[in-house]
């Protein structure tokens, strides 16, 4: 994740007015850079505040409390990566590998997924028993939708494909592979017929590669 540009320092955003020196996003995108690279514990309103050179008091502009800034991150995390995973899986496709495909291009672009703020929210459930059971629902939900994939194309076994689909890659994910893009990319048709039991249609996997290099490209 990039650090955050404010809204005032963004020339392609429409001027701010009055005394208005910063947005409830550049708040919320403040926090987001702070919980991703240092954690839930250092999203704090004065150093929030400090890193935009504002007063401390233009917070309650926007948020209540320290909580609901806390709780905004999570409704952003959710409809930001659970609710893109979900619409991903179930875009129109002809095969379960184009299925799966779609899926993939939530690792594949950080601009549809976050996988480091998903790693961030991971960590803090650890320390705090309501994001778990938010972060606990939300895996469920993101389960249900790929074994929803799944039992489209009529695998009586949808469940445990979303299973081994969702949690292997979260691993893979968190091993941070030395991977380059081509690597990865290499090895898509053998995932998706270890995924699938189903090889790959022609030009799917190159439509899948164009996706990727085309994302990588733009970040």
């Amino acid at each position: 994740m990039n650090k955050p540009v404010l809204h005032r320092d963004d020339p392609a955003l429409v001027p701010l007015t009055g005394n208005v020196k910063v947005t409830r996003q550049d708040w919320l995108n403040a926090a987001l850079d702070v919980l991703v690279n240092n954690g839930a514990s250092q999203v704090k309103i004065l150093t929030l505040a400090d890193r935009m050179g504002v007063s401390r008091s233009s917070f309650y502009w926007y948020f209540k409390s320290r909580a609901d800034l806390l709780d905004a991150l999570l409704d952003h995390w959710q409809s930001r990566n659970t609710d893109a995973l979900i619409r991903q899986s179930a875009l129109p496709a002809t095969t379960i590998t184009a299925a799966v495909c779609n899926v993939f291009h939530c690792v594949l672009d950080a601009r549809l997924f976050d996988a480091r703020l998903d790693f961030a929210i991971r960590d803090w459930s650890r320390r705090s028993d309501k994001v778990r059971r938010v972060l606990d629902h939300s895996d469920r939900r993101r389960v249900d939708a790929l074994a929803a994939m799944f039992a489209r194309f009529g695998f009586p076994d949808a469940v445990v494909r979303a299973r081994v689909l969702y949690y292997m890659q979260t691993g893979y994910d968190d091993a941070t592979l030395a991977e380059s893009l081509e690597e990865r990319i290499a090895q898509v048709p053998a995932y998706l017929y270890v995924f699938t039991g189903q090889h790959p249609q022609p030009g799917e996997v190159e439509a899948l590669a164009a996706y990727a290099r085309a994302a990588s490209d733009d970040e």
